[in-house]
């Protein structure tokens, strides 16, 4: 089958990375990158198309055009700018969503991604090798709209036969694209930081755990679930996908492994330290393993090495 892929998003720290690989797989010319935002130099190289998710004739365009076989709906405000903006995270979060999903279920698409987030857990949730299925009670505007998001995926999969598939992402780290306003976003800029000044502030403090993931994993992890056959999958939620829990202590002990006058310093009163401490410090991911196949490749050492090896080059 011809694929014809539409991202959506394709600007973004996910889509930037995902839309490369795509390409790779599928040709330039089957992947459309679409963004709110002009295209960034990364994807520039195929189609392009700019487009709102909350203007639902402007997408109605799209999918008339191109007829997309695979939708990854990626646009999204984040946790921290959310709190900032709570209402208008909630419109985009939501509607985008929903005009997308009718869309297509109109238009017949085969297969549509939408990525939830380990921030649908909360105060209650268990904290340590969180299951996929316990108490979900999100405190934050991004939280509680991927827990809705993920109830409208499976209602359309449930009453419509849409083949929609999603991963709650932990933390992501990658270093081809700057993060988006995200809790975890301090495991993106330690390592600009490092190499800049030798030295870094985080807004989390020393013994913070979260579960994190490199984007190369995270990316796999996305095509891997996409690939896999519709019969084999039992989740139509969103699959917990568990990464590399550690703290920022332990990132900044691995990073002056490389570069060892590195030091790090803690802030104080930084509004995300809330947020980080609703949310898991580990995910238990069995049913992706069982499912799928899942297998995350980057430990703390590799993912390291490599994001201090590549914005090295990127930088000199």
């Amino acid at each position: 089958m011809n694929e014809k892929i539409l991202v959506i998003g394709a600007n973004g720290q996910i889509g930037t990375e995902l839309v490369m690989t795509l390409r790779n797989i599928h040709g330039t010319e089957q992947v459309i990158a679409s963004d709110i935002h002009d295209p960034n130099p990364s994807n520039s190289a195929g189609p392009c198309e700019r487009v709102n998710v909350m203007d639902k004739d402007n997408l109605r365009r799209l999918f008339e055009k191109y007829r997309p076989t695979q939708i990854y709906l990626l646009a999204a405000i984040l946790s921290a700018t959310g709190e900032k903006q709570p209402k208008l995270a909630w419109d985009l979060n939501m509607t985008g969503l929903i005009q997308v999903l009718d869309l297509a279920v109109e238009f017949k698409t085969a297969k549509v991604f939408w990525p939830s987030s380990i921030a649908v857990f909360g105060p209650h949730s268990p904290r340590e090798n969180t299951p996929q299925f316990c108490v979900m009670d999100p405190n934050t505007v991004y939280g509680f709209s991927k827990l809705a998001g993920e109830r409208w995926c499976e209602y359309y999969f449930t009453k419509y036969g849409l083949d929609v598939r999603s991963i709650r992402y932990p933390g992501l780290i990658g270093w081809k694209s700057a993060p988006g306003g995200g809790t975890t976003d301090y495991a993106v800029n330690i390592f600009h930081e490092a190499l800049e000044k030798s030295s870094y502030e985080s807004f989390l403090s020393a013994g913070t755990a979260l579960p994190m993931m490199y984007m190369e994993d995270a990316i796999r992890a996305t095509i891997s679930l996409m690939d896999a056959p519709a019969d084999k999958l039992t989740i139509r939620s969103s699959y917990n996908l568990g990464g590399i829990s550690f703290t920022p202590t332990q990132l900044a002990d691995e990073i002056k492994k490389h570069l060892p006058n590195f030091k790090m310093s803690y802030s104080d009163n930084d509004p995300r330290q809330a947020i980080a401490d609703s949310w898991p410090k580990s995910i238990d991911d069995t049913d992706a393993q069982q499912d799928w196949g899942w297998k995350i490749k980057y430990d703390l050492a590799a993912m390291t090495a490599d994001m201090l090896a590549n914005l090295g080059k990127a930088e000199s």
